[in-house]
């Protein structure tokens, strides 16, 4: 392992909650927050592209090997929106406005067209002008339930269903979630290229 401490390009709790918990305890990983406030603009059209923005910039701030993480929610009967907008789908208001207008946008909505999947992209640069980063894609299949069901995680959570639990990804507690998600299929390739044991 080149590294035994890296800055995660996000302030998003949840996050940084399930990537320590992925990564375990052999890399510590540290906010953002904690060399900076600002965030980088994310002005790339897909995933891949955001991710590296933000590790570029997360490694120019902090001077450590930076892991970002780039995911939303892709939904079949919306051409895979909200996509690389999903954190910012409603414009503001959080986590209960973008589930709100996905709701909006699904009402006539059959459930045979519900299809969906969270899409992870994950970036590992060993510094800001790495030309060589480490790149890992997952994704998880499902669907959008009607109204939102279960407490734990965060964002789209509530209303994605998780066929092969029977059950909405905030029902699932963190520990299978962390085994099912996009982000722990992304963090499995990611670990394996680290040469890291599987978690």
């Amino acid at each position: 392992m080149p590294f035994s401490e890296l800055v995660l390009a996000s302030n998003n709790k949840g996050k940084l909650a399930e990537l320590q918990a992925m990564l375990g305890d052999s890399i510590t990983v540290r906010p953002q927050s904690d060399f900076t406030d600002i965030e980088a603009e994310e002005t790339g059209l897909t995933f891949v592209e955001n991710a590296l923005i933000k590790a570029r910039h997360a490694a120019r701030v902090s001077g450590l090997p930076a892991l970002a993480d780039d995911s939303g929610l892709a939904v079949d009967a919306l051409g895979g929106a909200p996509g690389i907008y999903s954190a910012r789908y409603a414009g503001g208001g959080g986590d209960a406005a973008n589930n709100a207008k996905l709701l909006e946008a699904l009402k006539d909505v059959p459930d045979t067209e519900r299809g969906a999947q969270f899409i992870c992209a994950l970036a590992l640069l060993r510094h800001a002008e790495d030309p060589i980063p480490l790149i890992c894609e997952g994704a998880w299949e499902g669907r959008i339930l009607h109204a939102a069901s279960g407490e734990h995680g965060f964002g789209y959570d509530p209303l994605f269903w998780v066929p092969e639990r029977d059950c909405s990804s905030a029902e699932l507690s963190p520990q299978e979630k962390n085994q099912l998600s996009h982000r722990a299929r992304a963090m499995a390739l990611l670990r394996a290229k680290l040469g890291l044991q599987p978690a």
